[in-house]
């Protein structure tokens, strides 16, 4: 296949907005090799792995302990930066995005140049287990290993791998703020795991990691995981707060980590101006997304749902002002992101019945309805229906159990 009819870097803007970015046509097995061979490079001679969601929360966990284990830095000059960064989904999608690869115009980062002492292996809410699984192939025996902002929906789905990774290392902390199923969370600590769930209305992952290490952090990095924070749980009272995570969406995360750990929440001006440039595309794929968007009365609650490759938050927030109690967006590689409001507290419901899960009002799905390629087309060209109805679907079997319990009450 010619390479120009994948590379979405340069389409117009209302094409880009219909179809997936470059990592989706990639095959997974080349994806799987290209990250066993970063995962070995990352953690020869590594004595501390970090398996994090490559956000700005999960990110920021790993700032807080390459500080913690003074770890060296490697901040890249501002002529390194290229145009053509790895494109990744800025917010805290789940428990969300289970194919934040397939939004990436440049899927395949080059691993850290510089070799640390702490790893960091970026993973997904659904491949979290792989992560594992290579901690334990190359791992050193004897390393210490944190999990940070993630949680998985069934124990069986981390359960061999965890073990594994266990066994190599010698000790495991997981951090993490989601919604954690009580049996989930109890075999992932029978499992010889220090598992530690912040209040997710109240913390994100990386206020877990400062409030949980033995480590007098500087200001600096306290000051990190508040604006963080904001972001995080959409609080939206710090303006840095959505530099963070727009940085975190657009660069490496390798260099992601290292900036905020030499500049802190106040990112110089060439990172700024990068951040600036980039929005004025993030800016038009959310107008189109907003653009489409239709609203649906299911019970009391309004629902608002869309399609497009976008910045999922402010298209949802868009949708709220016009009267949505909840929101979807659906995304052009299959997936969706929830969004609530204080009207509607039950996001991590809905996204459990169509192969999802996160917080009540922040959660992320996948349905499992696509076969082949031919249902894909089909999704770019309908502009995502069948995912809509299914997803619909399942906010209707949430309110009307909502619904016979108030009844019952």
């Amino acid at each position: 296949m010619d390479d120009e009819l994948i590379d979405s870097g340069e389409l117009p803007i209302a094409r880009k907005s219909v179809l997936p970015g470059t990592g989706f046509f990639l095959p997974d097995s080349l994806e799987e090799d290209v990250e066993d061979e970063q995962a070995a490079a990352a953690l020869e001679g590594a004595g501390v792995a970090v398996v994090a969601d490559p956000d700005a929360d999960g990110l920021a966990c790993v700032a807080l302990l390459r500080e913690a284990y003074d770890d060296v830095r490697n901040v890249p000059e501002p002529e390194e930066v290229g145009e053509d960064e790895a494109v990744a989904d800025a917010v805290d999608d789940v428990a969300a995005d289970p194919t934040l690869a397939a939004e990436s115009d440049d899927p395949l980062p080059e691993p850290e140049s510089t070799p640390h002492r702490v790893a960091l292996l970026p993973a997904s809410p659904h491949d979290v287990e792989d992560a594992l699984a290579r901690v334990a192939e190359y791992g050193d025996d004897g390393l210490d290993l944190y999990v940070c902002d993630l949680a998985p929906d069934k124990y069986e789905y981390v359960e061999e791998e965890l073990e594994a990774a266990v066994a190599t290392a010698d000790s495991v902390a997981w951090y993490d703020h989601h919604q954690w199923d009580d049996a989930v969370a109890e075999s992932v600590q029978a499992a010889g795991v220090d598992l530690v769930i912040g209040d997710s209305d109240e913390e994100c992952s990386a206020d877990v990691v400062y409030r949980s290490l033995e480590y007098d952090f500087s200001p600096m990095y306290e000051e990190l995981a508040a604006v963080t924070r904001d972001h995080d749980l959409w609080l939206r009272e710090d303006p840095r707060s959505d530099d963070l995570a727009d940085y975190a969406y657009w660069t490496d995360p390798a260099e992601y980590v290292e900036v905020v750990r030499e500049y802190g929440v106040d990112l110089p001006e060439w990172v700024r101006e990068y951040i600036a440039e980039r929005r004025e595309e993030k800016e038009a794929l959310i107008e189109q997304a907003v653009s489409r968007a239709e609203f649906r009365e299911i019970g009391d609650y309004t629902v608002g749902i869309t399609y497009g490759r976008c910045s999922q938050n402010e298209v949802a927030e868009a949708m709220r002002e016009q009267g949505a109690d909840a929101s979807v967006i659906v995304k052009p590689a299959g997936s969706a992101s929830i969004r609530g409001t204080d009207a509607f507290e039950r996001c991590h419901e809905v996204a459990g019945k169509v192969n999802g899960g996160g917080h009540p009002k922040a959660a992320g799905c996948k349905p499992e309805i696509y076969d082949d390629m031919l249902d894909y087309a089909n999704h770019w060209v309908t502009r995502g229906a069948v995912t809509k109805r299914v997803i619909l679907d399942a906010f209707r079997e949430v309110v009307e159990s909502e619904e016979e319990a108030n009844e019952t009450a």
